[in-house]
């Protein structure tokens, strides 16, 4: 007969076999939480200085590409004036309007920057009631210096 300390020690030896097999298999079966990225960085101490100043450049750094993004004073003014030479007749009192062809024509000599607002998303967004079709051309431009 075995001792009481000996069927603890053969217990505990199994239990520990039987463990190692299940996390072992278990981990290999679904290794998906190694492909998950990283979403949390923490804040650099005051003290990490270097960090502190990584942290400053990379945001300096995606600003800047982000201004870069946005149109200028003369990009927009080319814009209205595309916009403008383009207008669909008739007009609805003092508002110029523009139908989806002659949307998609000055998308096309825009530039690239504009790109992206001449989607038939957007324009399906700003068309209102028009009995042609229409959208607002002053509506898009606001449109466009808000979102851009």
């Amino acid at each position: 007969k075995k001792s009481e300390q000996e069927l603890k020690d053969e217990e505990m030896e199994l239990f520990t076999k039987y463990y190692m097999e299940w996390k072992g298999g278990r981990k290999s079966s679904n290794t998906s939480y190694t492909n998950i990225p990283r979403f949390y960085y923490r804040l650099p101490a005051e003290d990490e200085v270097l960090l502190q100043k990584l942290r400053e450049e990379s945001r300096a750094v995606f600003l800047q590409r982000k201004s870069r993004e946005l149109l200028d004073n003369e990009e927009l003014q080319n814009l209205w004036f595309l916009l403008d030479k383009h207008q669909t007749s008739p007009m609805i009192g003092e508002e110029a309007m523009i139908n989806y062809e002659n949307f998609l024509k000055v998308g096309e000599k825009a530039g690239p920057k504009c790109k992206q607002f001449f989607t038939a998303k957007i324009f399906a967004k700003l068309l209102h009631n028009d009995p042609y079709g229409r959208i607002s051309i002053m509506q898009f431009f606001n449109y466009v210096m808000r979102k851009g």
